[in-house]
């Protein structure tokens, strides 16, 4: 047997090579893990929808892969297992699927043992974990504060050691949101990278990708190693690594030249915390011997936020109409903010989406020619550490003009007052850094090298050139050894 407290020394990888030296069973491992989730999950409400049965019938299996037996969760949102519910983190969802998305398919086949659905706000739509359906998920650093998201549940599950990894998505942050958030490495692919088929094709216009929030840099890299490549049908294949990530983990990142910025590129506030954890890491990597200094690719970053909120409304007008076909969901029965946000999507003009969707070219160009001249774009990943649980919440008379405008159907009028410019800047204020890689389709990662004086961690956030994950995580494996975090544990 093992104990809990054993049990949560382990990342992944050391979990599955004690499953391999026969110290332990898989079902020793999933009996702790289901244990350290009963003791933990009533405090953070991390997982939504338990798996508890079927986790025990798989780890009676035969199990293979690099993480055989590791115990492992799933986000419920895009990462469908066939037979549980998929609810989206929506009291108008109850989909069941007939198959395994094939992003599940190779979780499974790299040997981890599913156990249970993760927390996601309504449609993964927020950098918070706050639906109604399931009720919030809280930070394990400090239960008043969030866990970020969309991915919040996993982040919280891993941070509090009930898992080493958790299976996540990233269409506006939602990786590295929550992992900053949650003192966690997290890891968003190239565009195309990781397989979302076969109910799915792009999601989010293909702004958004799927891997692993984890607590070791290993762990991202040898889940990335089995899950990536092209599934049948997918709309397009990205030229593959030249040797295995965990393998670029023993490689040394040589003289890189980073650029940094700590400023809003829509303008807003950021936190003094945020600014002094990419000062600090700047330091950091010059004692390293990377070059660094202080430069931005030429990118209207307010424009930037614009096109991706039109992006945001469309996909969720577009989401609304699917789970209305598929699964019979009622529009009255999501939250109001989502069918707010629904309503300008059905209203937006088919000619100003396509338009804006076309600039998406016009930044990823502009932040080619930046990476032409430095290796990696460094920022902080949030502009503000953990906010308070319900911080985020629209105030009351703003639910009130929600519910006017829906019962008005005045979404054209909206359009016409810039109230996506207002939304952009409103909603984007606290994760201003992010959508950059989304919508470039570059890969991105958070690194939790910042904590502040009260004890909540603060992410740090490089931009690679499309394809340069053996990038971000070899500079990522010398980064963890000059300043580890696997052992900065939140006291739950």
């Amino acid at each position: 047997m093992i104990s809990v407290a054993d049990y949560q020394r382990y990342d992944g990888l050391g979990l599955a090579a004690l499953v391999r030296a026969g110290e332990v069973t898989p079902t020793e491992l999933l009996e702790a893990a289901i244990a350290c989730a009963e003791r933990i999950n009533p405090q953070i409400n991390a997982i939504v929808i338990p798996m508890h049965e079927i986790a025990r019938e798989r780890a009676r299996g035969h199990l293979v892969g690099p993480f055989a037996g590791v115990p492992f969760l799933i986000k419920d949102v895009v990462q469908d297992y066939a037979g549980v519910p998929t609810t989206a983190g929506s009291r108008a969802i109850d989909y069941v699927p007939p198959t395994h998305a094939e992003i599940t398919e190779r979780f499974l086949r790299s040997g981890v043992v599913i156990f249970g659905k993760t927390n996601t706000p309504e449609l993964a739509l927020k950098g918070i974990t706050e639906p109604a359906r399931w009720g919030p998920t809280r930070n394990p650093w400090d239960l008043e504060r969030t866990p970020g998201g969309s991915s919040g549940g996993a982040a919280a599950a891993v941070a509090a050691g009930i898992v080493p990894m958790a299976g996540a998505n990233d269409g506006g942050g939602s990786i590295r949101i929550p992992a900053a958030c949650c003192g966690l490495f997290g890891l968003r692919p190239s565009r195309g990278r990781v397989p979302l088929g076969p109910r799915i094709g792009e999601v989010w216009e293909g702004a958004s990708s799927d891997l692993v929030v984890s607590r070791s840099v290993r762990d991202s890299a040898a889940m990335l190693d089995a899950v990536h490549g092209a599934d049948v049908g997918a709309p397009f294949e990205i030229r593959p690594p030249q040797r295995p990530y965990l393998d670029e983990l023993q490689q040394p990142p040589g003289r890189l030249r980073i650029a940094f910025s700590t400023r809003s590129p829509i303008g807003t506030e950021v936190h003094a915390e945020c600014v002094r954890a990419v000062i600090d890491a700047a330091r950091l990597l010059e004692d390293l011997g990377h070059h660094v200094e202080e430069a931005e690719p030429e990118i209207d970053g307010e424009r930037l936020a614009q096109d991706f909120l039109t992006m945001y409304m469309g996909q969720v007008a577009a989401d609304i109409a699917h789970w209305a076909a598929v699964a019979g969901a009622r529009e009255t029965d999501f939250e109001p903010d989502t069918r707010a946000l629904g309503l300008l999507g059905r209203t937006l003009p088919a000619h100003e989406y396509i338009l804006a969707r076309r600039r998406w070219n016009d930044y990823a160009r502009a932040l080619g020619r930046f990476h032409e001249r430095y290796s990696l774009y460094m920022t902080p990943t949030l502009a503000q550490p953990p906010v308070r649980i319900g911080e985020l919440a629209p105030p009351r008379w703003l639910r009130i003009a929600q519910s006017l405008v829906l019962a008005a159907g005045a979404g054209r009028f909206l359009h016409r007052s810039g109230v996506v410019e207002q939304l952009a800047r409103e909603n984007l204020a606290k994760v201003p850094f992010t959508q950059l890689a989304n919508l470039t389709g570059t890969p991105a990662m958070s690194v939790p090298l910042h904590w502040t004086a009260d004890g909540l961690p603060v992410g740090v956030q490089f931009i690679a050139r499309f394809g340069g994950e053996d990038v971000l995580l070899r500079l990522a494996a010398q980064l963890e050894q000059a300043r580890p975090w696997a052992q900065r544990r939140p006291a739950l």
